[in-house]
């Protein structure tokens, strides 16, 4: 896939972990200039606070840094209740708030806090008829209605409107889900797990997806989680390695398979500084500096 031109942008994986110091880690998230919170949503992991809640506090700790559950749990979120949700982080934040949704994993959590388990396919249904939900809630029209399968609306008034176009950015993988995001996702949000060939080829599904659909595929962003270390030391594998080592591999993410945001997570408390400091600037610098050639 080529480079599809894009302005990087950089971000944080943030692990709701109730004992960490989650507001602490935001502020220095914008502090240190990087661009994004990404927060797992985990509803069923006892150590974990509630999504909605932590990005709702790290708006109104922070000034510019953007937000979204990376991704929100569909499952166990019902479709206009979680519309109404991130148009008011929205609203709130002064525009701050994008949309990461999934349609659901780890069936048996999900099914002890009460939500439905649902066949691959039957997720993937949910999962559309969600996204036609959404926007609905979304639109600020009275009087909604929607009949699907798992998902309706009876007369419902929308409302708040969203401080801007929120985008539905999806975290899926499969070749029909990526069909889907193709056809219909502002966004994508994979996870990077160790080896660039099945994200290379989710990618260039996902692009055959959209060009079948009549769309660019340039207008779906792609935001990649990312793990790994950084060190002082020689190359360790992907991802794990020196700075110059992160950023010709983050380079080569952005322009040979088209990704323009990076969600880093790592352990150590050097980590973030470095891929704030150290990789994003770089990358940012290579990237511009090939483009030009």
């Amino acid at each position: 896939m080529p480079d599809l031109g894009r302005e990087l942008t950089f971000g944080y994986f943030l692990v709701p972990n109730a004992a960490d110091p989650l507001l602490a880690t935001a502020r220095e998230v914008e502090e240190r200039g990087l661009d994004w919170i990404g927060v797992q949503d985990h509803p069923y992991q006892r150590r974990y606070v509630d999504t909605f809640v932590l990005m709702s506090a790290i708006a109104a700790a922070t000034l510019r840094v953007g937000v979204f559950p990376d991704v929100a749990n569909l499952p166990l979120r019902p479709p206009a209740v979680l519309a109404k949700s991130a148009a008011s982080i929205d609203l709130l934040s002064g525009g701050r708030f994008e949309l990461g949704l999934g349609a659901g994993a780890f069936w048996d959590a999900i099914e002890a806090y009460g939500g439905p388990r649902r066949a691959p396919g039957e997720s993937l249904d949910a999962l559309e008829e969600a996204i036609a939900v959404i926007r609905l809630v979304w639109s600020g029209q009275r009087n909604l209605r929607f009949e699907g399968r798992h998902y309706r609306l009876a007369g419902a008034h929308s409302g708040p409107v969203p401080a801007h176009d929120i985008g539905i950015w999806l975290g899926v993988y499969g070749p029909r889900a990526l069909t889907l995001a193709g056809r219909l996702a502002d966004g994508w949000v994979p996870s990077l797990r160790g080896d660039i060939a099945p994200i290379a080829a989710a990618a260039a599904r996902l692009d055959d997806a959209a060009r079948a659909a009549g769309r660019d595929p340039a207008a779906i962003r792609r935001v990649l989680n990312i793990n790994g270390r950084i060190t002082t030391g020689t190359r360790a594998g992907l991802l794990d390695g020196p700075v110059d080592q992160w950023v010709d591999e983050l380079t080569d993410l952005a322009l040979a398979y088209g990704f323009d945001t990076f969600l880093f997570w790592g352990e150590g408390p050097d980590q973030l500084p470095r891929f704030a400091e150290e990789v994003a600037p770089a990358v940012r610098a290579q990237v511009t500096a090939e483009r030009g050639a």
